[in-house]
């Protein structure tokens, strides 16, 4: 497939999870990048910046909520749409407080996952 050009970057501390995202969503034309621990996010290079973040909620290290709230103070990075991903109870609720744009409970359909994304990516543009 022809890349779109767009840049997803997925935050999980999980591998197999990481490469199944990371696969589909390459299939779909995205460029992804993947990083397993929340405090790389910390040095995101300007230039490289993601069009959209997928973030798990629980990681190891920073937690995903502490992450999305440090992203969305920040100039450079609150315009960056963050898909919380978790299957912990009550997470949608802790994802929309934490500044989340969007929430996916795990498990997921793919479609449910790649219709988010460009929701998101379209969006903004």
């Amino acid at each position: 497939m022809t890349s779109t050009g767009k840049k997803v970057l997925i935050v999980d501390d999980d591998p197999d999870i990481t490469l199944a995202l990371a696969a589909m969503l390459e299939d779909e034309g995205y460029d992804v990048t993947t990083i397993d621990r929340g405090e790389y996010l910390e040095q995101l290079p300007e230039q490289n910046m993601p069009d959209v973040i997928l973030l798990d909620m629980l990681l190891s290290g920073v937690d995903g909520r502490e992450i999305a709230r440090r992203l969305k103070q920040q100039p450079a990075t609150r315009h960056i749409p963050i898909l919380m991903l978790s299957a912990h109870p009550n997470a949608a609720q802790e994802a929309e407080k934490a500044g989340a744009d969007d929430f996916l409970a795990k498990p997921f359909e793919l479609d449910e996952l790649l219709n988010k994304v460009a929701l998101h990516l379209h969006s903004s543009a």
